[in-house]
């Protein structure tokens, strides 16, 4: 090989690339073509017609005669979009680093192939992931979210990840956005808790925290291991001696070779947008809510029979805490019961009589409003603050597994949560394209950075085909199952410590140096961030 490949310089950091690297030169500089940027162009300007037409919709029908709620909407919408611009540049171009380091798709069109499947994977996700992170926020916080409390804590949340995602980006270090965001919430906890030491105040859910936080820890060594194991298992198996070979200057892989890394770039672009696409959705939820409750508050597309389904529901379960002792009483204020004990995790003795008489109180006020969407404009926070706290507050007692509550009556209370849940955590269509599109604009603008340290740097040699299956198979099955659970695991980490993993396994062996760095930037990423958003959090509560 000549000296002038050997000295060839990365395209993005300047760096000298390998002989290997140096071949994906012109393809890592080269423009998506007129045909791509114009299909791109196309498909922007429809998500963006149809996610705007549909905001504009909804806020039509709230009436108010200050334009400072619009304005307040506009930009926290911005700065919400703005973190999920910025994760794409990082999860995303996991997903595409071994299809293009492979040759099976030339990087624009990976890139373009990539963004698809996280669309779908963002339009069909459930939910589950975004609001159970918002269940790690202090839940005055979320309750007030309209005040300037509440938007303190939204913003500086969301400003802290937005910093340290741009920083590690810009040192092409993979960093997870879920990790970041899981500090940023911490810290805002934390500070919340500090800040108001004279009343009872809460900090973070540390059961919840600590379920996530095993879920962020484990991922990137199940990565690490199942990649491993799954690279010795096709070497035991699978007898291609192709599959097992670096590719040949830039030639496509074989056509069976090819559609297997095309088929698990795809699955893992899927399972990226059902699982860290979910993380902006909840956030920007909690942004509508604060500022036009009118319209986002609650789920005005229950239908009047749903509508009834749920009185009859909340007076299955009043009735059935009526039956558990201690929980007839009556008491002055069951909200202030219910959320002191959403707040403490603490059972109190009127506890369960707060619960009962707050449910009874709901569902006496959904029959006279008869439908969701009839609910009264200036009852309509309060209406969903109660209905939250209800919810909240059983989904706490269940972890507790309080002792007078026998199995039947669980499966009712249970059904009740699900009825609430349905009419206060929903996600409407519109929110999905809107974080869709900002995912896939982070992905065209900074995929390269991301996509050259997973490709080049982690391993001394070039990535066989065997090898990116493995590892995106890996990430693939691990993001997927989490996102049935409702658990938020990092791309970043599952993907990286795959390759890694491979490596290891092929005996390829690691550079230390990035390892070193990705290392530090995964310890480092929850202290900063739990830092940077507590400082940023006490400071916009100053100023506002």
């Amino acid at each position: 090989m000549s000296v002038s490949a050997v000295t060839n310089t990365s395209p993005v950091t300047g760096e000298p690339m390998k002989p290997h690297a140096s071949r994906l030169d012109e393809k890592l500089k080269g423009g998506p073509g007129r045909l791509g940027m114009g299909i791109f162009a196309a498909a922007l300007a429809i998500g963006t017609g149809y996610a705007g037409f549909h905001l504009l919709a909804d806020l039509s029908e709230v009436h108010t005669k200050s334009i400072f709620p619009f304005v307040l909407l506009g930009i926290a919408l911005l700065v919400a979009l703005g973190f999920e611009f910025v994760n794409g540049f990082h999860d995303t171009a996991n997903a595409v680093a071994t299809v293009i380091y492979t040759h099976t798709l030339d990087p624009h069109v990976a890139v373009a192939w990539s963004g698809l499947w996280n669309f779908i994977g963002v339009l069909v996700s459930t939910g589950g992931v975004a609001f159970g992170i918002i269940s790690l926020l202090p839940v005055e916080l979320i309750l007030q979210v309209g005040g300037g409390a509440g938007f303190a804590m939204v913003f500086a949340l969301l400003t802290a990840a937005i910093i340290w995602n741009l920083g590690t980006w810009y040192f092409g270090l993979p960093s997870s956005s879920s990790h970041t965001l899981i500090g940023s919430i911490i810290g805002v906890g934390l500070a919340n808790q500090l800040m108001s030491t004279a009343t009872a105040t809460s900090g973070v859910d540390w059961g919840q925290a600590s379920k996530i936080g095993r879920s962020l820890l484990i991922s990137p060594l199940v990565g690490f291991s199942c990649a491993a194991l799954l690279l010795l298992a096709m070497r035991a198996l699978v007898k291609s001696k192709h599959l097992y070979e670096a590719p040949v200057g830039v030639k496509p892989p074989p056509f069976f070779i090819r559609c297997l890394l095309l088929l698990t770039c795809t699955g893992v672009s899927f399972a990226h947008g059902s699982n860290d696409g979910q993380k902006g959705m909840g956030l920007i939820m909690l942004i509508l809510i604060g500022t036009v409750p009118t319209a986002y508050a609650l789920n005005h597309a229950t239908s009047a029979r749903e509508s009834q389904d749920f009185i009859a529901v909340s007076q299955q379960a009043e009735l059935t805490l009526a039956h558990v002792p201690g929980a007839a009483a009556l008491v002055p204020d069951a909200r202030a019961g219910v959320t002191a004990f959403v707040r403490s995790r603490q059972l109190a003795p009127d506890t369960l009589a707060s619960i009962r008489q707050l449910i009874g109180d709901v569902g006496h006020d959904m029959a006279r409003f008869k439908e969701l969407r009839l609910v009264p404009q200036d009852k309509t926070r309060n209406f969903r603050n109660d209905l939250y706290v209800i919810g909240e507050s059983l989904r706490v007692l269940d972890k507790e597994a309080h002792a007078t509550i026998g199995p039947a009556d669980w499966d009712v209370l249970k059904n009740y949560r699900k009825h609430i849940d349905k009419s206060t955590k929903f996600i409407p269509g519109w929110v999905k394209v809107a974080v869709a599109i900002a995912l896939g604009l982070g992905t065209m603008i900074g995929w390269k950075r991301i996509v050259v340290t997973v490709g080049e740097r982690i391993g001394k040699d070039h990535l066989t085909y065997a090898q990116g299956a493995a590892a995106e198979i890996t990430a693939m099955v691990t993001i997927g199952a989490a996102d049935a659970f409702g658990l938020p695991v990092s791309t970043t980490h599952v993907l990286s410590s795959g390759v890694a993993g491979t490596m290891v396994a092929n005996h390829s062996g690691l550079q230390w140096a990035t390892v070193r760095n990705l290392l530090m930037a995964w310890v480092l990423t929850l202290p900063v961030s739990i830092l940077l958003s507590g400082s940023l959090f006490w400071l916009f509560s100053k100023v506002g």
